[in-house]
């Protein structure tokens, strides 16, 4: 018998890629067997595994922003139905004040039970994967409404909802909940496809985990989940350990405020993020669930660190994060959350950062461009400048932070909707100048040839991404209509256009802020 209380560190790491191996797993067989475009070719989804108490274990590297908050549903899923979990059920989650993100994100929570023989009645673990649907009601096509004000107009909430139970699809009952909504789901048999295809990417990590444990014993697969946390843990305090307090305060196009300090504790190795004095929660849609702000300070503390280490709820452990209820990053129900997700997030992000003085701020948006009509749904995140940091130059057209999507390729687009990308650049001289200078954004020109509605939302139109020790700020980004007479509508940072056939929507995205 080895050791239990002090990992073989050969052991070690062994574990901690197969755990990281097994997620990897997952997220093939759901980018194989997924229908969308959403999933299949932009690659929004990510897959994780979690021990039996719900804390996330390993993760493939996917979508920051859905790893750090996955943990949330799950445990959510834990509390609310703890004791009527059956060996063979799948649940389906994605509400915001319960671990979710946004109502795209749609999470399958799959429990992993040992074979009945072996009397143990619940759950050992859990695997869930989440990706983000195409289209899931709400107001507008696509799901992403620039303009939504509660949670509602966002479209339909899955709260635990039983997706498989003892292994029967439940495919009425879901097809019913898809369509009895004020707001109901465009394409309910995409949206099913799709669960299937998370279904199958769970089961294949249910296989591997059982096989693991075939091979190595429930109490070792166990023993070393804990370890494998407790190095995270020891890694990012090591990280801390270097880190100086801080503060920051960084406004939003919509001039609400993020407020962010940073208090590092030498004794005890821990660090206090505090977001007292963030804006109220707001009446538009960048209200961030906390989930999101966890996420977000989880992903910073990650990056920090150099040791190759699983993100996991061992990183979380040296971190006190207080953020006030009621406030813009803890919203309450039922406040709208669409943009929170996924522009919030970078603000919280280039926030702390700013607050730690290590880099300064991406481009801090995702430019979320979302069209369709009653046929076509899509949905893209476009890249744009990184920030500069201590000693290095950020990086043109990439997508930084909090996402971590790829673009669907020109010719999939143009085969399956009815566009065309006119042009996709980078945008020069957009990143801030410094001693390091900040990267470039990128100009991207869609031609429609079908009337849809279109929806821009956006960040960093109006206020600049910031330079830090005294280099310049990136150059805010453009969205605007060039309509096919000629004339050229200027849009906001948030706005929905009806286009029409020759009608091009041009986004041009900020750079990221200089360094010294």
């Amino acid at each position: 018998m080895y050791n239990t209380t002090q990992p073989d560190p050969v052991r070690l790491e062994i574990f901690k890629n197969l755990y990281q191996f097994i997620a990897e797993q997952m997220g093939i067989v759901l980018q194989n067997t997924a229908a969308s475009v959403n999933i299949k070719e932009r690659l929004d989804f990510s897959c994780a595994i979690f021990d039996s108490s719900g804390l996330l274990v390993a993760n493939a590297p996917h979508i920051p922003v859905h790893l750090g908050s996955m943990s949330e549903s799950v445990r959510s899923l834990i509390n609310d139905v703890g004791d009527t979990i059956q060996p063979g059920n799948v649940y389906l989650s994605n509400n915001p004040y319960n671990g979710g993100t946004h109502l795209p994100d749609v999470t399958a929570i799959t429990p992993v039970f040992l074979a009945s023989n072996e009397n143990i009645p619940s759950p050992i673990f859990y695997v869930a994967s989440r990706g983000h649907q195409a289209d899931i009601g709400g107001i507008t096509p696509g799901s992403m409404p620039p303009h939504s004000t509660t949670i509602l107009e966002e479209g339909i909430i899955f709260d635990n909802f039983l997706l498989v139970q003892e292994g029967e699809f439940q495919e009425t009952a879901i097809r019913n909940y898809l369509l009895n909504h004020p707001y109901p789901s465009r394409n309910p048999d995409q949206n099913i496809a799709d669960f299937k295809a998370q279904i199958a990417a769970n089961e294949r990590g249910v296989q591997e985990l059982l096989k693991m444990v075939k091979q190595y014993g429930l109490e070792t697969v166990q023993l070393y989940m804990q370890f494998v946390q407790d190095n995270a843990e020891e890694s990012v305090r090591r990280a801390i350990d270097v880190l100086k307090d801080g503060s920051f305060i960084y406004e939003m196009d919509n001039s609400a405020k993020i407020e962010v300090h940073v208090k590092i504790n030498r004794e005890k190795r821990n660090a206090k993020i505090d977001f007292a004095g963030t804006s109220a929660q707001l009446n538009s849609n960048f209200n961030a669930p906390k989930a999101v702000t966890q996420a977000a300070v989880l992903y910073v503390f990650r990056t920090l660190v150099d040791d190759n280490i699983p993100l996991n709820a061992g990183c979380l452990k040296p971190l006190e994060i207080i953020i006030p209820e009621g406030c813009m990053l803890n919203p309450t129900y039922p406040a709208a959350v669409v943009a929170g997700n996924v522009e919030t997030s970078q603000t919280i992000v280039d926030a702390l950062y700013g607050a730690l003085g290590v880099m300064a701020a991406s481009q801090g948006t995702m430019n979320n461009f979302t069209f369709g009509n009653q046929k076509y749904q899509y949905y893209e995140t476009i890249c744009g400048g990184s920030g500069a940091g201590i000693n290095f130059d950020g990086t043109d057209g990439v997508h930084t932070h909090m996402t971590n999507s790829l673009l669907t390729d020109p010719e999939v687009l143009e085969t399956r909707y009815p566009v065309l990308v006119e042009s996709f650049s980078l945008r020069s001289q957009s990143g801030g100048k410094g001693k390091y200078c900040g990267g470039d954004g990128v100009i991207r020109r869609m031609k429609f040839l079908e009337p849809m509605t279109a929806n821009i939302l956006s960040g960093h139109r109006v206020v600049p991404p910031f330079g830090l020790n005294g280099a310049e700020a990136g150059k805010v980004g453009r969205n605007w209509v060039q309509r096919q007479n000629g004339t050229e509508e200027i849009l906001g940072s948030t706005a929905t256009v009806e286009m029409q056939p020759g009608d091009i929507f041009v986004i041009e995205t900020p750079g990221g802020g200089g360094f010294g």
